[in-house]
């Protein structure tokens, strides 16, 4: 019989794999009126694209020709 000491004690620890969120994406909740919801679920069905590719795409567009202006008094 083995005693206490005689036993080989080993810990193992996996090395960590990439989680999601760990690719460059962000995972964010917004809320949306169900007409919008709509817009964006035909575009999506006209385009063979995710909802998410679909909001993705709009707005990287839209970033590129915002303007800030100061509010008028």
């Amino acid at each position: 019989m083995r005693g206490v000491n005689d036993m080989k004690q080993e810990i193992k620890i996996t090395k960590k794999t990439q989680r999601r969120g760990d690719d460059g994406h962000k995972i964010v909740s917004v809320r949306m009126r169900d007409e919008l919801i709509e817009k964006l679920d035909a575009v999506s069905a006209l385009t063979d694209r995710s909802r998410n590719e679909v909001i993705n795409l709009l707005l990287e567009a839209a970033l590129e020709i915002v303007s800030i202006e100061d509010e008028e008094d």
